[in-house]
């Protein structure tokens, strides 16, 4: 078995790549009811969120899963791959495939250093993966390290300190286009977790107006009661930005809400005045020919790359701390895969020989009738001790050969000597001979009544 992970992310493709795989929960969902028609992918689990997808996976052969998982990944974006590249893709396998999962749930490779929403992010990924049934034990095992080294790393380094995140960022990018914030209204479309840490960055900054508009008008005013801003139903958005200075969309829309047709008929209303927009969806929420109009300035979640940068200077110490403890956190996890891989073989050759022992020594205590209590110890302990003696040397190659090129010789040389294919098998005779034996037993006992 071998851990790898496939994915995308702000680093290897830009945006509209990656807008093409920004996957839903019904999505995700969806596709893992269709995981068991790929045999190579024996544990999954998906993390889309605006910056990355990538999907873990437990696969027999990392090469030869490669082009199954991209299949995989095809199936849930229709041509998408065809139409633009795999150069995009990043395919990790093991200890790096460890410590990127580590670094991401760490926030150390976000867009925004230290943003505090991936942790989270990680966590759903991998609670949704678990309740559809397509992890087991080295997925939970690597999952629930992740989101503990996670947490480490921000409890025990200032890398969260001023917690900033995208929608930061995109204030930060007004403040450096306009100045002083305080003469200027804000238009926010969207209601979600990402437009109220927006609209909390702006009236901590000081705006004069905060304006909210959602499909679901309910939860615009819910947002702008928070902030004591204007909720604006979502038909009527535009007129609002007629008086807005800054307009920053973070909805959840699969297509474009603001056209260039829009915003060219907006411009005259506004009589001169400039309108900047702060595009940080994935899908866009704006058309990119917008940028282009007179007196329109458009930013989307990739622009924002410069301000992040600027914001995350003092931060990079910390996330060299950060580095150090994820390295000390790998040689625990590591040792631990080390091992996992031939436990079955192991267990199933340690089940066998204990059956074994019980029933030779079972058959010989039934001949020794006579014999002391003190006796039967002594008989019993050395069973014990010649099995464990016998085990010592195969243990010690197999231990010795894990992690390594020999490690499947070895296993599959122990399961055809030993016979451990059909361990399951014996034990099932054993249960069966022992239940024949007890209803003999019951069947004489009513006789002699």
């Amino acid at each position: 078995m071998q851990l790898v992970v496939l994915g995308l992310n702000h680093r290897t493709a830009p945006v509209e790549v990656r807008e093409c795989f920004s996957f839903s929960e019904e999505q995700i969902k969806a596709a893992f009811k269709c995981l068991h028609e790929y045999d190579d992918i024996r544990e999954c689990v998906i993390l889309s969120t605006c910056n990355r997808t990538e999907m873990y996976a437990v696969v027999e052969d990392a090469d030869d899963a490669l082009p199954v998982m991209q299949e995989f990944l095809d199936h849930m974006a229709p041509g998408v791959l065809a139409e633009t590249s795999y150069d995009y893709l990043f395919y990790f396998q093991e200890e790096e495939c460890i410590r990127h999962l580590f670094r991401v749930s760490a926030s150390l490779d976000s867009l925004v250093l230290g943003e505090g929403q991936i942790l989270s992010q990680v966590k759903n990924a991998y609670a949704m993966a678990r309740m559809a049934g397509t992890t087991s034990t080295v997925l939970n095992t690597l999952f629930n390290k992740a989101i503990a080294v996670g947490k480490k790393v921000r409890t025990t380094t200032r890398i969260a300190y001023s917690a900033v995140s995208v929608s930061y960022a995109a204030v930060e990018l007004a403040k450096k286009v306009l100045g002083d914030l305080s003469t200027s209204n804000v238009l926010v479309l969207g209601a979600g977790e990402m437009s109220e840490l927006t609209a909390k960055h702006l009236v901590a900054s000081g705006v004069k107006t905060v304006f909210v508009s959602n499909r679901n008008f309910e939860r615009a005013v819910s947002l702008a009661d928070k902030f004591r801003g204007v909720a604006v139903p979502f038909e009527n958005f535009m007129k609002s930005a007629v008086d807005a200075d800054i307009v920053i969309t973070s909805t959840g829309a699969p297509h474009y809400i603001i056209k260039a047709w829009d915003v060219a008929h907006l411009m005259p209303k506004r009589q001169g005045r400039p309108i900047f927009f702060i595009d940080i969806a994935v899908p866009r929420d704006i058309e990119p020919e917008v940028g282009a109009i007179a007196g329109a300035t458009l930013y989307n979640i990739d622009d924002l790359e410069a301000v992040v940068e600027s914001n995350m200077r003092g931060r990079e110490q910390e996330a060299k701390e950060a580095e150090k403890l994820i390295d000390e956190e790998m040689a625990g996890i590591v040792e631990r895969f080390r091992y996992l891989s031939y436990r079955p073989t192991l267990a199933r050759l340690t089940d066998k020989a204990e059956r074994i022992r019980q029933r030779e020594l079972k058959r010989a205590m039934a001949k020794l009738s006579d014999i002391t209590a003190e006796e039967r110890r002594i008989v019993e302990n050395m069973s014990k001790m010649i099995v464990r003696k016998m085990l010592r040397d195969p243990i010690i190659r197999l231990n010795e050969a894990a992690g390594t090129d020999k490690e499947y010789y070895y296993q599959d040389a122990m399961r055809k000597m030993f016979k451990l294919d059909i361990a399951l098998e014996m034990a099932r005779e054993d249960l069966l001979g022992e239940e024949q034996e007890s209803e003999t037993k019951t069947c004489h006992r009513y006789a002699r009544q």
